[in-house]
């Protein structure tokens, strides 16, 4: 028997009216004529419709049809204006909205969304960096870090630190909480980076005491203090490691006699070829600090030859040369399938939907990020998004699709609004009347 077409608690209805029981969770100030929940899930229906900006949200807003389709399907009773949905929003503690990570999360586990995505020995791989989400010579607040130019001029931002389970063989990735990246952090992306990650690692650790996770990062994040951090939270870890940063490991390998090294060759003709070391000082001033040394060379069959080093706690065998490689050249995927999609495909990520002088930017990014996941959980688990998807023939075509008939239409349901993109009716699905 075929798997069902839509799973419950995996679906966009599922996972929404959990959004909306722990957005009802956070303490409302009295008083207000909309409650903060309302306020909420407008915002996850602004990036889950993927609209361009504030404004055309605003404009569709006040039609009865959107109105009606944002309590359909989204439980928004009343949603408010932009000017309240910025002041609201502005006020919200950014911690508040990680909960919800959690809930997602817990979601997808009990469903068996992550059901072949634990990498090796059933960890999972948890990919980490910095990226900008907001950047103005003019537009700031209190929070924002700055960069004084030689010309004089300012220019004013906010980063996080993104924290995404990848696997080398899924093209989902499902995020945690990311931590922006404060003022007081540093003005260095090493400094800023490594301050947000201990904060971001302990919070993850205690959100999530017992989940098995192997962290893998960029060449920044080799240094004594964070791979003690690591290893005191008990998170595994595969590092870059750069020769320049890492002069005295590197030799340390070369002059051992210990050493080993291997080469393969798969059926598309690349040739991959290791060396490896296990039990090497990370460097002189932390002797004691030992690590497994991992260096890589893929030589493709153009001719093309590309490097790589990496360190790690996981001991280093010949038989996981190529797992401990693909999971650590896994790390690019916050960078591919989730910052980029997030830039390029419809989110809108470095756009400006509001500044506020509180914490009004930071509410967004997290926003953002919410209804990224619920997306990537459709898309791991949802064959009817799965399939609506497909029958768009593109991620731009289907978000466009779907908001078009969410202006247009009269739409019952989640169900109903997917099988109109897999089956497009010949009708408008309802209509407005008013």
């Amino acid at each position: 028997m075929s798997a069902p077409f839509s799973r419950k608690h995996l679906s966009a209805e599922g996972l929404l009216r959990e959004a909306r029981r722990v957005f009802a969770q956070i303490p409302d100030e009295p008083g207000h004529a909309i409650p903060l929940v309302d306020h909420l899930m407008s915002g996850l229906a602004l990036f889950g419709l993927k609209y361009p900006s504030l404004l055309q949200f605003e404009h569709d807003r006040q039609e009865v049809t959107t109105r009606a389709n944002l309590r359909a399907l989204y439980g928004v009773e009343r949603a408010p204006c932009d000017t309240r949905f910025r002041e609201r929003l502005d006020a919200v503690a950014p911690s508040e909205l990680c909960p919800l990570y959690k809930a997602l999360f817990s979601q997808l586990q009990r469903g068996k969304g992550l059901e072949g995505f634990e990498y090796l020995d059933g960890h999972y791989l948890l990919s980490l960096d910095g990226t900008g989400y907001f950047s103005s010579q003019k537009v700031h607040c209190p929070q924002c870090a700055e960069k004084h130019h030689r010309d004089g001029t300012t220019t004013y931002y906010h980063q996080m630190l993104g924290a995404v389970l990848v696997h080398p063989d899924h093209r989902e990735v499902f995020p945690l909480a990311p931590e922006p990246i404060l003022k007081p952090d540093g003005a260095t992306k090493n400094d800023c980076e490594r301050n947000a990650a201990k904060r971001l690692l302990s919070e993850l650790r205690r959100v999530h005491p017992h989940l098995k996770l192997i962290v893998v990062e960029d060449g920044l994040a080799s240094n004594a203090p964070h791979i003690r951090h690591l290893q005191a939270l008990d998170l595994r870890f595969i590092l870059g490691a750069k020769q320049g940063d890492h002069t005295f490991l590197f030799d340390w390998v070369e002059a051992t006699a210990q050493t080993a090294e291997a080469t393969l060759t798969d059926r598309q003709g690349f040739r991959h070829r290791f060396r490896y070391l296990n039990g090497a000082p990370l460097n002189d001033a932390n002797f004691d600090l030992e690590v497994n040394f991992l260096e890589y060379w893929e030589h493709a069959p153009d001719g093309t030859v590309t490097h790589f080093a990496w360190v790690t706690d996981i001991r280093i065998e010949p038989t996981n040369l190529m797992t401990l490689m693909r999971g650590a050249r896994a790390r690019w995927k916050i960078e591919n399938e989730t910052f980029n999609t997030l830039k390029n495909q419809g989110y809108h990520f470095e756009h400006n939907f509001g500044h506020g002088q509180q914490h009004l930017s930071t509410v967004l990014m997290h926003l953002m990020m919410l209804a990224f996941l619920i997306d990537q959980i459709q898309q791991r688990c949802c064959r009817l998004f799965q399939t609506a998807v497909t029958a768009a023939k593109s991620k731009t075509r289907f978000w466009r699709k779907l908001r078009t008939r969410f202006d247009l239409c009269l739409i019952p349901d989640w169900e109903t609004l997917y099988r109109s993109i897999i089956t497009p009716p010949s009708l408008p699905l309802g209509a407005d009347t008013s």
